[in-house]
């Protein structure tokens, strides 16, 4: 009874270090493609100033490339509604406010990269192409006038998460983001009547969904 009381315990021991050693080869695997960094979730985005409001949200899709480091893809819609447009008159060579409004709906396709000097902290840039059907309301009761145009964005900013404690956690997040290219047709920017573009803050808030983990959980 001893000696297969005796083998029994050994052979639970031999199984025990066996997988730790297995656990520790992957842990200790460097570079290569690891599905376990994989990532999904998203945003939703709130801008607003004492003319323009701007609503959306931003489905991604990223990689985790180490503890400090996430980089991704996003598809971007966002609506945003002017109380005010911006015209130019070239007889006086001034800008001036009137009475119409400026209704835009948004989409694109973007990418971004997440730097976390702290595991709570983190700074972002995201660059972005957004497609815009564009819809002029009249004041004076004509009739609506639309277009579609296009305008490049790059928004940097930092931000706060919650829960995230290296690759493969699931997290929230809180981002504030400013679009510094600045393009007149942005739809996180607004023009002044004197002519000049106006940045607004971006708040985005979202949540990332770690993708394949399986028992094991890699920390920071």
């Amino acid at each position: 009874m001893k000696r297969i009381f005796f083998i029994l315990a050994f052979s639970g021991l031999a199984t025990t270090v066996f997988a730790q050693q297995e656990e520790e080869k992957k842990e200790t695997k460097k570079g290569g493609f690891k599905k376990e960094n994989l990532f999904t979730g998203g945003g939703l985005t709130v801008s607003f100033s004492s003319y323009t409001t701007v609503l959306g949200a931003s489905p991604v899709f990223g990689y985790s490339i180490n503890k400090w480091v996430d980089a991704g893809i996003v598809v971007n819609f966002n609506y945003s509604a002017n109380r005010h447009i911006t015209y130019y008159d070239p007889y006086t060579y001034q800008y001036y406010y009137s009475d119409d409004k400026l209704r835009q709906f948004q989409y694109g396709p973007g990418a971004f990269v997440r730097v976390y000097p702290i595991k709570f902290l983190f700074v972002q840039a995201q660059g972005e192409l957004n497609f815009i059907n564009q819809k002029i309301i009249y004041a004076d009761g004509s009739p609506s006038g639309k277009q579609s145009l296009s305008a490049p964005s790059l928004l940097v900013g930092g931000g706060y998460c919650n829960g995230r404690e290296g690759t493969g956690s699931l997290f929230y997040y809180v981002s504030i983001l400013a679009d510094v290219a600045r393009n007149r047709n942005s739809p996180y920017v607004e023009e002044l009547s004197n002519g000049k573009v106006n940045v607004l803050p971006i708040i985005r808030a979202g949540l990332q969904v770690p993708l394949f983990q399986g028992k094991g959980r890699r920390g920071f």
